[in-house]
């Protein structure tokens, strides 16, 4: 079910600015309402340049990747003010378990003329934890990317609630 599916019904002024409210004259899945929030919040950010934000990053991708059971890794690519210019989820794995691949992630990278990123996966255990092979790759993605001038501003890792690297100093 994407954005554009959902009508709007009014709009509000707020002291926060428009608030928009939103129905949907079909049943829809518990999936289908995570992925609809996923792209307000993306539609909401990517004007508002709130990329910047821990929380609103985490959010978004609580939402996008929360639903799976089993591991997907995702990159943010964003533009040189922290836009974000497109979400790509790159590799697909086990429950437990997802082969990522610095070569692919830097071809997705400047296909996009992407400035930073953002990496997430998630654990389908619910576990946020990182792992040594979590920090690992993150580490080789980052030496990647630093040949082409490109940040990596963050790696998040989704369970039940959702773990920075940057907020842990991983970075």
């Amino acid at each position: 079910m994407s954005h554009e599916e959902l009508t709007m019904q009014d709009r509000q002024s707020s002291s926060k600015g428009k608030t928009q409210n939103y129905h949907n004259s079909k049943p829809m899945t518990d999936n289908q309402v995570l992925e609809a929030a996923a792209e307000i919040l993306a539609c909401k950010y990517v004007k508002k340049d709130s990329y910047t934000s821990s929380q609103a990053t985490k959010d978004f991708l609580s939402f996008k990747l929360g639903k799976y059971e089993r591991e997907i890794f995702a990159v943010m690519l964003l533009d040189s003010q922290h836009k974000l210019i497109d979400y790509q989820e790159l590799f697909f794995g086990t429950i437990n378990a997802a082969s990522v691949y610095p070569r692919e992630v830097v071809k997705a990278v400047l296909a996009e003329n992407a400035a930073a990123v953002i990496f997430a996966h998630n654990h389908p255990s619910g576990e946020v934890e990182p792992s040594q092979a979590d920090i690992a790759i993150t580490n080789r993605l980052k030496d990647a990317l630093a040949l082409i001038d490109v940040s990596v501003l963050d790696h998040i890792v989704i369970g039940e609630q959702a773990t920075s690297f940057a907020e842990r100093g991983l970075l």
